[in-house]
């Protein structure tokens, strides 16, 4: 490898939806950090086969809000 253009490859540890950590490696943020996943295999859909509305942080909320005013009017 070319040294010097390449990014930090470090440890870090992989929060899952139910609790469960693993440790990887990645060139996400600095050495020991910790992600926290909102969806991952134990919770997606394509995986489980059920349907559910997931609502991150307020996302569906922010979306009916913004596009209220289009489409038909009553």
């Amino acid at each position: 490898m070319k040294a010097g253009i390449h990014p930090e490859y470090h440890d870090i540890t992989v929060i899952m939806t139910d609790g469960s950590q693993f440790t990887t490696r990645s060139c996400y943020g600095k050495a020991g950090d910790s992600i926290r996943l909102d969806i991952d295999p134990k919770s997606h859909p394509a995986w489980t086969g059920q349907q559910r509305m997931i609502d991150t942080g307020g996302q569906v909320a922010k979306f009916n809000k913004k596009f209220a005013g289009l489409g038909m009017k009553k």
